[in-house]
């Protein structure tokens, strides 16, 4: 039995959620989500409350009961108080900046960097070495935030580089003398 898929998704006063087939669309303050389930499972929506229950007994459909739920969690998650992301960048002339719709980062290379930031997200930049990244979708926001991480990976010796706010970086000793 999955002690996570057999809790129901509770939700919050102003959104709304509706099941067509296998397809969950929930409605909130910061836009409209959908997800398609496997066949699995099956998807009620009963008395303010989002449930999902596996279809037989297989190894699949007990897998699927789990993750499913988890996704309808993160679809009402997402369309009342968004997902974040914030990336610090460490390293001597290291910074970011917005303009428009582009991230301009200058990481020690001999250009700029370009970054367009996608549909569905918001980058804001409140210090030149920090990255805010926001929106509803949970995977475009950490993707986002590893693909702009991704220029600059942090380095073990000196630290460099660009970072999740929250990362530990093990740092390594130089070749001795």
């Amino acid at each position: 039995m999955s002690r996570i898929g057999k809790k129901p998704v509770e939700l919050p006063g102003g959104v709304s959620a509706t099941v067509s087939g296998q397809t969950v669309e929930v409605k909130g303050p910061k836009g409209t989500r959908s997800f398609t389930a496997t066949d699995d499972v099956t998807i009620a929506v009963e008395d303010n409350a989002v449930s999902v229950t596996p279809r037989g007994k297989s190894k699949r459909a007990r897998q699927q009961w789990g993750m499913s739920r988890t996704m309808v969690q993160n679809l009402v998650t997402g369309v009342t108080d968004g997902f974040k992301k914030e990336l610090e960048i460490q390293g001597v002339g290291y910074r970011a900046q917005m303009q428009g719709n582009t991230l301009k980062l200058s990481l020690g290379y001999s250009h700029d960097v370009d970054f367009e930031v996608p549909a569905g997200v918001t980058v804001t930049t409140p210090k030149n070495t920090e990255v805010v990244i926001e929106g509803a979708d949970q995977q475009l926001v950490g993707q986002v935030a590893a693909n702009i991480r991704e220029w600059r990976a942090p380095e073990p010796y000196k630290g460099k580089g660009i970072r999740y706010k929250d990362e530990y970086i093990f740092r390594k000793e130089g070749k001795k003398k």
